[in-house]
């Protein structure tokens, strides 16, 4: 990894670790205008809908934020893994924590035009909530040897 894309890699983990409703209008230089976008929940194309899904999660959830765990960086990807802490509007005022891991791709100027992430939802979420936590459970338990 050069010096340059260093500092792209060091720009997006501070972008993702500083993630506010406030600072949502710097998307066009993290995202390129046509990247693609997919975690457990949504899979779309375009800087449009990826701030979407940004401005959903400040909706849904109170003081999210991701702390960046470790990153990796090779030619044009990169791999970052992080927890996601949050609370829930709707179920519960406790933090929350999920873990989970991105894999991205930059173009030639560095903005990302591939964002995948990747992490648990039964176990990082469904099963922290009431009633469908409990179902989550016994079905996890009636998978094992």
């Amino acid at each position: 990894m050069n010096n340059s894309q260093s500092q792209h890699l060091l720009r997006i983990v501070h972008f993702f670790e500083n993630l506010a409703p406030a600072n949502l209008a710097e998307m066009p230089q993290i995202y390129a205008a046509d990247a693609w976008f997919k975690d457990p929940f949504n899979e779309v194309r375009g800087l449009a809908a990826i701030t979407q899904i940004f401005n959903h999660m400040f909706v849904q959830v109170d003081a999210p934020r991701f702390i960046v765990t470790s990153q990796m960086a090779q030619d044009q990807s990169a791999f970052l893994t992080w927890d996601f802490q949050f609370r829930m509007k709707r179920f519960s005022t406790a933090e929350q924590s999920i873990h989970g891991a991105t894999h991205l791709h930059f173009d030639a100027s560095g903005l990302i035009t591939y964002h995948r992430d990747y992490w648990d939802v039964a176990e990082e979420l469904y099963e922290k909530m009431p009633l469908l936590g409990g179902m989550m459970r016994v079905l996890k338990r009636a998978a094992q040897h």
